[in-house]
């Protein structure tokens, strides 16, 4: 039988594309810079990562390890070193929860590790309770594992945190586990002790696994605390898998070191997972990795303090522009603006901004800036604004806005 021809044979992709959306903070990151290298100027808020270099102790530390030979392979789930050091260094900040490197499973980045997570976890068919607005990853990695992602509104009125009414309401038989992310991406909320409380009764009333993503949790301001649930009550400590990294904290997210702290029984299952895919993350990432957990720590309170100075002029000329709220960010690095009452309007030259896509298509065309629209987080009418950005391209950027969304009629 004659072979079909190269040109008009078809390449058939699977049926499970069909169930992932492509993430759209990547894909307006990328038309930004697509812009910025055809020489347009263009001012972009969708990066979530800091404008800081990584902590040049970090980056020594990983040149004396490339010179130590840290060019092989290691074991699967990290250096003993590492997950010992990240042990440690989790027991340390939530006050100790009795971890070992047994509980560690450290990854191509916490984006990775809440891959191999879900993997690990879920069936077909299992529910797990995901608060809107969310992290655009989250729905879609729950899919991509077979699971079914309940989603549960907040409102910034309620600053974007949802109820124990409201976890108790989305239960069935089939929920496996709750999302918990604070500070949150995308809206900065910060959930208080008070808060965790009363999630943390319908967890062990529900017998729920609470996924505690942490991955900002250095990077609080304004007098809120970070919290931790695992810390509230026995139960709690035996239910709740955590989620940390290195990316936000220090300054790496190149460097893609994430990290899973978990009972032993679902580290070796995550592990099975990421010996099959990944295998282990590089070398000389975990050892600036180590550096980072170990070394000094002032670099982390000097880019919190950064944050917080931009934060607040972020959010003080965002409250400024014609038709915009904005609830105040308690931590994270990005703004969350109500931008519905800009809906419906006529820019110049006619047409109709008719939703959060169209006006950040605008916004880029007319402003030159970007943001990023909140129908990719769950909360169509919204845009997610990062201010981990200089103040000078705050200021420049939001002044563009302020013009811009004023020239809708």
């Amino acid at each position: 039988m004659a072979r079909e021809p190269e040109a008009t044979r078809t390449l058939k992709l699977s049926a499970r594309l069909g169930k992932i959306k492509p993430s759209l903070t990547l894909a307006v990151t990328a038309k930004a810079a697509a812009l910025v290298r055809a020489g347009v100027d263009v001012i972009g808020y969708g990066a979530g990562e800091p404008d800081f270099d990584t902590p040049s102790h970090i980056k020594e530390a990983a040149k004396r390890a490339l010179d130590a030979g840290a060019t092989k392979y290691t074991d699967v789930g990290g250096t003993p070193e590492l997950r010992r050091a990240v042990a440690a260094w989790l027991n340390a900040a939530h006050g100790g929860l009795g971890l070992s490197e047994a509980n560690i499973l450290v990854s191509c980045g916490a984006k990775h590790s809440l891959y191999n997570l879900f993997q690990a976890l879920l069936d077909e068919g299992d529910e797990v309770i995901i608060a809107a607005p969310y992290w655009v990853s989250y729905p879609e990695q729950v899919v991509m594992a077979g699971g079914t992602p309940v989603i549960v509104e907040t409102r910034p009125e309620d600053g974007f945190l949802f109820s124990g009414a409201q976890l108790d309401a989305a239960c069935t038989p089939r929920t496996r586990a709750l999302v918990l992310v604070s500070p949150s991406n995308p809206t900065g909320a910060v959930a208080s002790r008070r808060h965790l409380t009363e999630i943390a009764e319908v967890c062990v009333q529900r017998n729920l696994l609470c996924i505690s993503d942490d991955i900002y949790r250095s990077l609080v301001y304004g007098g809120a605390e970070y919290a931790q649930i695992a810390t509230l009550s026995p139960p709690m400590r035996e239910r709740t898998l955590l989620i940390d990294g290195v990316s936000k904290t220090y300054a790496m997210t190149g460097w893609r070191i994430g990290f899973c702290a978990a009972p032993g029984e679902l580290i070796r299952g995550m592990a099975t997972m990421q010996g099959q895919s990944t295998s282990n993350p590089a070398a000389v990432s975990q050892a600036a990795a180590l550096a980072a957990l170990t070394g000094p720590q002032d670099c982390v309170e000097s880019m919190r303090r950064e944050f917080d100075r931009r934060r607040v002029v972020m959010v003080e000329r965002l409250r400024a522009m014609p038709g915009v709220a904005c609830v105040e960010p308690r931590g994270a690095f990005y703004a969350f603006p109500d931008l519905r009452r800009c809906l419906g309007r006529r820019p110049p030259g006619g047409g109709i901004v008719d939703d959060d896509l169209a006006l950040a298509e605008y916004l880029l065309e007319r402003a030159r800036v970007a943001i990023v629209p909140g129908s990719g987080f769950g909360a169509p009418g919204f845009a997610r604004l990062s201010y981990a950005t200089s103040l000078e391209k705050i200021e420049t950027g939001l002044a563009r806005m302020h013009s811009a969304l004023a020239e809708l009629h």
